[in-house]
């Protein structure tokens, strides 16, 4: 099977108003937790590598694991690049096989976002890759700030639009309320600001940061007002391999690493297959 665009499976998504799920992996068996879980359910599956992954990892060593695996199960797989800040980092994943890139200049002004941002969509296009991007900031963790400041880095609908215009982008991250990590409380979305984006760019696939500790409930209101793109990434790393890893070496005696890496990735398929079906991206492959 292949590595596909993100285009190529958000726009089905938007077309029939579901979400595709896109699973940070930090090993090869996160990896393969991903793919057999995407594989169940047959499902479309979003593979996401951030930088610091890819700063151990490498590009190539990235591109041909995933493609080995993708045809180890015999699915299709999006193969994205998560929160690159660095135009040079992007160049060498597009150069290496990446069908999907993220530019992340949202800590910058509006202006530099967007020229940032239509530089990377004007080299990835060259190359038949997906470009997404994000307005308004989503923080890496729960700040102590009062809900004024916090609502004053959330995405203006407004914006959004010129945003999109100005950068030509295939998906746009909006922050509305979740933050990356661990919530210290429940997360509380802005499900109007939602809407609102949604009604006014109602084919660009919206994209959620942050969505691990989000109840289901929110993910699926969020997806009927628009979302269609839905990271997770801290639950894959703390519960999926943290957690199963070091359970499994505490209470395997013979320290066989090949018995921990069956757990940790019977533990990614798991928390994949469990999304997937708050997604309602099953049976869409």
């Amino acid at each position: 099977m292949a590595l596909v665009t993100l285009k190529h499976v958000l726009n089905r998504a938007c077309k029939e108003g579901y979400a595709v799920g896109a699973f940070n992996f930090f090993t090869l068996e996160n990896l393969i937790g991903l793919a057999k879980g995407a594989k169940a359910k047959n499902s479309p599956v979003i593979a996401m590598a951030s930088v610091g992954a890819m700063k151990i990892m490498g590009e190539k060593t990235v591109v041909g694991a995933c493609q080995g695996v993708a045809d180890d199960f015999g699915i299709d797989m999006v193969l994205h690049l998560d929160h690159a800040t660095d135009y040079d980092v992007i160049r060498r994943c597009v150069d290496n096989g990446f069908t999907s890139v993220m530019i992340d200049a949202s800590s910058k002004s509006y202006q530099e976002n967007v020229d940032i941002t239509a530089r990377v969509v004007e080299y990835a296009s060259r190359y038949g890759v997906s470009v997404e991007a994000e307005l308004g900031h989503v923080g890496g963790k729960e700040d102590d700030i009062s809900v004024d400041e916090r609502e004053a880095l959330f995405t203006v609908p407004e914006d959004a639009v010129r945003f999109v215009r100005d950068t030509g982008i295939d998906a746009l991250a909006v922050a509305v309320g979740t933050v990356h990590g661990f919530y210290k409380s429940e997360p509380k979305l802005d499900f109007p600001r939602i809407a609102k984006i949604h009604e006014l760019l109602p084919e660009m696939p919206l994209v959620l940061h942050g969505g691990t500790g989000v109840p289901d409930d929110d993910f699926r209101k969020a997806i009927q007002l628009g979302m269609r793109k839905i990271n997770v990434g801290t639950e894959l790393k703390v519960h999926g391999v943290f957690d199963v890893s070091r359970e499994a070496y505490d209470t395997e005696p013979s320290h066989d690493p090949r018995k921990v890496a069956s757990k940790v990735i019977d533990a990614c398929a798991k928390i994949v297959e469990e999304k997937i079906d708050v997604m309602g991206c099953a049976g869409k492959a």
